[in-house]
C-alpha cells in the first residue's frame, strides 16, 4: 500500500486544528456546567473586568500622568522601567507555565481517557486557564497601569492594545516552553535533565546580578520595541504603531500554532516522574507508637511523594529565594517573603486540604482513629509544609543580609509563625466549607476549579501581605519584644477559628459530607 504524503492531508491537519478550537468550546461549556454558584461566578468575572479596565485608564488622569519633559519626572521613571516590567511578565509566563507541567488542564486526565481530547485541544484550554493565576493578573495589572501613568491619556488605548498583545503573546510564548521542557522531562533522564537546567538557569540569573549587567541584558531584549510601539501611539507614529502591532499579533499566531507541536510530542511520552511516584515500592517502616504519629507519616507521605508537591515547593521555596539573594533585601524588608511563599503553598494542596486522600478517604474514615486526632494530622502536617517552604527562601534571602539585629530578627520569625498559623487556619475553614475532588496526582492538576483558585490566592495574599507589613514596621523599631506582643493577638485569633473548624469537623455529618465529596 502506498504511504506517499496524500494531496488531501493538508486539508486533514486544517479540519483537525477547526476541530480542537471547536472541542475547547465544548469542553468550556462542560466546565461551566459543573460550577455550583453561577451568579457568583459571573459577578467574579465582572469584577475583575471592572479592575482591569480601572487599573488600565485612571492612572492615566493622575497628577504628574503623561509629563515625559525631565528625566526626573515620575512618569519618565515609569517609561524607563516599562521595558523591566514586559520583560518580567515574559519571566512569570515562563515560570508559571513549566512549573505546572505544561499548565493547567481543561479536562482532568482521568476524565478525558474516554473522550478523543487532542493535545491541541490540551494546549488551547492550557492557554485559556493562563489568566486564572493571580500572579499573572497582579503582572497583567501593573503592566497596564504603569504604561497608563508612564504615557498618559493622549491615544491611550494604542498603547494598552499593545500591552495586551504582549501579555498574550508572552503567555503563548511560555506555554509553548513549558511543552518544551515537559517533553525533555519525559525523555530519558529528563527529569535530572531539567533540575540541572532549572540550577543552571538560576546561577546564570544570580550571576548577572551580582556582576551589575541586569541593565545590560535589560537593554538588549526587544521589550524596548515594545515600549517604543506604545510611544508611538501617543505621539502619533501610526506606522510604528501599525508595526508593532502586526509583529505582536503574528508573535502570538506562530507561538501559539508552535506551542502545539511539543503538546503533540509530550502526549506521546509517559510521564515518568508520576508513573515512578505510583509504581515505586518502598520498604515498611517501623510501627509509629501513637495514633497522632501514623496519621502524620500517611499525611507526609501523600505530600511528599506527589510530583505537584515537590515541584511547586521548589519553585515557591527556591525562586523567590534567590530573587532576594540577587536584590540583596534588608531584614525589616524580609517580613514580607513568608507570607507570599505560605500563601503559593497553601494552594498547592492546603486550600482543599483532604484532596490528596481521594478515593482512599473512605479507608481513612474506617481507622479507628478519632476525628479530632486526624484533623490534628492534618494541620501538622500543613503546617510543616508552609513552614519548610517560607523558612527555605528566608534562609536564602539572609545570606546576604548579614546579622540582623535583635528586633530585625525577632519580627522575622514572628512573621513567619503568624503567618503559617493564618494560612493553616484558612486553609481548614475552607477546606471543610468547600470541597472539592480532584486527582492530584497530575502535575498539572489544582486543589480547587481555577475561579475558585483565583479568589483564595487573592484573600490570602492580601491578608499575609498586610501581616507582613505590619511586622515590617514593628523590624524598624529598636524594641525586640514589641513583635512578640503583637505576634499574640493574631495567633490567638487564627487558633480560635481553627479550633471552630476542628469542632466542625468532628461532626459525624459534616465529615461525611466532606468525604463523600473528595472521594466521588
Amino acid at each position: 500500500m502506498p504511504t506517499a504524503p496524500s494531496s488531501t492531508e493538508t486539508w486533514s491537519r486544517a479540519r483537525a486544528a477547526w476541530r480542537a478550537v471547536v472541542d475547547v468550546r465544548h469542553l468550556l461549556w462542560f466546565r461551566s456546567a459543573a460550577i455550583r454558584r453561577k451568579s457568583v461566578a459571573r459577578w467574579v468575572t465582572a469584577v475583575f473586568a471592572v479592575i482591569t479596565l480601572g487599573v488600565a485608564t485612571v492612572p492615566a488622569f493622575l497628577a504628574g500622568a503623561g509629563d515625559l519633559t525631565t528625566a526626573s519626572d515620575r512618569a519618565t521613571q515609569f517609561l524607563i522601567l516599562l521595558p523591566s516590567a514586559l520583560a518580567g511578565l515574559l519571566i512569570l509566563a515562563i515560570v508559571s507555565s513549566v512549573a505546572s507541567g505544561g499548565g493547567r488542564e481543561l479536562l482532568s486526565r482521568e476524565h478525558g481517557v474516554a473522550y478523543p481530547v487532542s493535545p491541541t485541544t490540551d494546549h488551547l484550554g492550557a492557554l485559556l486557564f493562563a489568566p486564572l493565576n493571580i500572579a499573572w493578573l497582579l503582572q497583567t495589572w501593573m503592566l497596564l497601569g504603569v504604561t497608563a501613568y508612564a504615557l498618559g491619556p493622549r491615544w491611550l488605548i494604542g498603547a494598552d492594545l499593545i500591552a495586551l498583545l504582549w501579555v498574550a503573546s508572552v503567555t503563548a510564548i511560555g506555554q509553548a516552553v513549558a511543552w518544551t521542557v515537559e517533553t525533555v522531562r519525559r525523555g530519558w533522564q529528563g527529569v535530572v535533565i531539567v533540575r540541572l537546567l532549572g540550577l543552571f538557569v538560576g546561577a546564570v540569573a544570580v550571576v548577572i546580578q551580582l556582576s551589575g549587567h541586569v541593565t545590560d541584558v535589560l537593554d538588549a531584549l526587544p521589550t524596548t520595541q515594545i515600549m517604543r510601539g506604545m510611544v508611538a501611539a501617543r505621539e502619533g507614529d501610526w506606522l510604528r504603531w501599525l508595526v508593532t502591532t502586526a509583529a505582536l499579533l503574528v508573535l502570538f499566531a506562530v507561538a501559539v500554532v508552535i506551542g502545539a507541536l511539543p503538546a503533540h510530542a509530550a502526549a506521546r511520552l509517559a510521564p515518568r516522574d508520576e508513573i515512578r511516584a505510583e509504581t515505586g515500592s518502598r520498604q515498611a517502616r517501623r510501627r509509629p507508637r501513637s495514633d497522632l504519629a501514623a496519621l502524620m507519616r500517611i499525611d507526609r507521605a501523600s505530600v511528599w511523594r506527589s510530583v505537584p508537591m515537590r515541584r511547586g515547593l521548589m519553585v515557591l521555596a527556591i525562586g523567590p529565594g534567590l530573587v532576594a539573594l540577587a536584590g540583596n533585601l534588608a531584614w525589616e524588608t524580609m517580613t514580607i517573603l513568608p507570607g507570599l511563599v505560605a500563601s503559593g503553598a497553601a494552594l498547592l494542596f492546603g486550600v482543599n486540604a483532604w484532596v490528596l486522600d481521594g478515593r482512599g478517604m473512605l479507608w481513612r474514615e474506617s481507622l479507628p482513629a478519632s476525628p479530632g486526632t486526624v484533623f490534628a494530622a492534618r494541620v501538622v502536617v500543613l503546617g510543616e509544609w508552609l513552614f519548610v517552604a517560607s523558612g527555605a527562601t528566608l534562609v536564602l534571602a539572609s545570606l546576604r543580609a548579614g546579622l540582623p539585629a535583635p528586633h530585625e530578627l525577632t519580627a522575622l520569625l514572628s512573621t513567619l509563625v503568624v503567618v503559617t498559623v493564618q494560612v493553616v487556619s484558612a486553609s481548614m475553614r475552607w477546606s471543610l466549607a468547600r470541597p472539592f475532588s480532584v486527582d492530584m496526582r497530575s502535575a498539572r492538576a489544582t486543589p480547587a476549579p481555577p475561579i475558585v483558585m483565583v479568589g483564595y490566592s487573592a484573600r490570602l495574599a492580601l491578608s499575609t501581605t498586610l501581616t507582613g507589613l505590619v511586622f515590617s514596621g514593628l523590624a524598624r523599631l529598636p524594641i525586640w519584644n514589641l513583635s512578640l506582643a503583637v505576634a499574640v493577638p493574631f495567633l490567638i485569633w487564627s487558633s480560635v477559628r481553627l479550633m471552630w473548624v476542628r469542632q466542625e469537623w468532628v461532626e459525624p455529618v459534616e465529615r461525611a459530607r466532606v468525604t463523600m465529596t473528595v472521594a466521588a
